[in-house]
């Protein structure tokens, strides 16, 4: 079994800046991602180049990608990490099968999971998630829809309409839970980054020059099937994002593209008992850490969105200073202080845009209020909001006694999709904090997996049968 000075498990920005720092400073480093190529979702690799799509972030990501080949850096892409061990033991699933390997330090940069509100009708084909329609836009280079419906808050809103226009499809309207006036709020923080404000008008100006409509404040109540078509419900909302009186608009198309935020993700820092905490405006759960990255448990760092929604930008400031925090523990040395002051203050500068953004995608309290008691929550088990809050009502106290009783989050997804509205459900029905219901327990296999996948060809015939013994 291979031992690494420093595993990274994920390739977006965060974990590829601190793997690469860490390789050019003489630190035998693997790196893991269950892609086929680096880059992350904000860097995604297209299956072929495009002129008309491939904007600042292609290029970026190119040079990421670069930047890794010409490394010293050990790289595991295509490969699934369905476990991790308290000693630090990787077990991932891979092209050629299982395997595993070990590392003296730990570092998680896994990114972020997408939220979605449930309403009605959310479950239809072709009602797809924002970072889904980016998938298909950036890699595949495939029209989420002819005609598309783009819904929810943050900055993915902007990114998803425009790069459908740029492809070729038309956009029917955006559906914005923020009202005009917090966008114009985060004008001195986008302006203090050039780069971002200058890829913002490449994703606006497509939007402008088309008419595209944009609905502030409002919400997306409720998508109906009309053929092989979609009929998408919109309301007026206030600003916790509830559904109010007023003039509900129809549009017809043939996808809708939706997403309410991120959450990180702390699959591997949950399941490794690292200690966490609650921040809505960071995304949701939260691995706690010191200045370096390090969190309660030793030699286990995090990094990027899942530390914390960022950006982009923050995650590669953060992923250089934690890669260095791990070069000096793995050393048994304090790190080179102005190396460390300089990426800190990078990174804080970064994440000022970032951390507005952040708070543009939190999860309001009105939206989930207004969950239809008959949708359907946990997509993977059907389990509606009645059937939760009739848990709730039983006794169910937290959402790991939910799960036990309704099986919410038993399913695939191991709760990732589900697992942050039902526990503000949970919450809300016992006028309780986050914090009260707690986070469903990781569990291994962290992803789907069968049986063979982890024995290989072992069958019937290998199992070893004692010789016969007299009594």
């Amino acid at each position: 079994m291979n031992h690494y000075d420093l595993i990274v498990l994920g390739a977006g920005p965060a974990g590829v800046s601190a793997a690469l720092l860490a390789a050019a400073k003489g630190l035998r480093v693997a790196l893991f991602d269950e892609n086929s190529a680096a880059g992350g979702q904000v860097y995604r690799a297209p299956i072929m180049p495009d002129a008309k799509m491939d904007g600042a972030e292609f290029r970026a990501g190119e040079t990421l990608r670069d930047e890794l080949s010409r490394s010293n850096v050990c790289l595991f892409l295509g490969h699934t990490v369905w476990a991790v061990t308290g000693d630090y033991r990787v077990d991932a699933l891979g092209p050629a099968g299982s395997m595993s390997c070990t590392t003296t330090v730990l570092l998680v940069a896994s990114g972020t999971t997408e939220r979605v509100v449930p309403f009605e009708g959310w479950t239809l084909p072709g009602v797809i998630g924002l970072a889904a329609a980016t998938i298909l836009l950036k890699s595949q280079r495939t029209l989420p829809g002819n005609t598309t419906l783009v819904a929810g808050c943050g900055p993915l809103l902007v990114a998803v309409a425009g790069n459908t226009l740029k492809a070729g499809g038309q956009v029917k309207g955006i559906v914005d839970i923020a009202s005009r006036g917090e966008w114009c709020s985060t004008a001195a923080a986008l302006l203090s980054r050039p780069a971002i404000f200058k890829q913002s008008l490449g994703y606006g100006l497509p939007i402008l020059r088309a008419r595209v409509p944009i609905y502030s404040r409002h919400t997306l109540v409720k998508v109906t099937a009309q053929g092989d078509q979609l009929l998408a419900e919109l309301a007026p909302c206030d600003a916790s994002a509830r559904p109010i009186a007023g003039p509900t608009k129809q549009i017809l198309v043939d996808c809708v593209a939706v997403g309410h935020g991120l959450t990180p993700s702390t699959d591997i820092t949950r399941l490794l008992h690292a200690k966490h905490d609650y921040s809505r405006e960071a995304g949701g759960w939260i691995a706690q850490t010191d200045e370096n990255g390090q969190t309660s448990r030793e030699r286990l760092f995090v990094a990027g969105d899942s530390a914390g929604i960022r950006g982009a930008a923050a995650a590669i400031e953060q992923g250089k200073r934690v890669g260095l925090a791990c070069v000096a523990l793995i050393r048994g040395e304090t790190a080179a202080a102005s190396e460390a002051e300089n990426l800190t203050k990078a990174w804080q500068h970064a994440a000022r845009f970032g951390q507005k953004m952040a708070a543009m995608m939190a999860l309001r309290e009105g939206h989930v209020e207004s969950i239809p008691q008959d949708t359907v929550v946990c997509r993977c088990e059907d389990v509606t909001r009645a059937e939760i809050e009739q848990a709730c009502e039983a006794g169910a106290r937290d959402v790991n006694q939910l799960k036990a009783w309704t099986r919410c989050g038993m399913g695939p997804c191991q709760g990732r999709t589900c697992g942050d509205i039902a526990a503000e459900l949970l919450a809300n029905k016992q006028g309780v904090s986050r914090e009260s219901v707690g986070i469903f327990s990781p569990r291994t296999p962290l992803r789907p997996l069968t049986i063979s996948d982890m024995t290989g060809d072992y069958d019937y015939a290998d199992i070893p049968i004692p010789k016969a013994a007299p009594l």
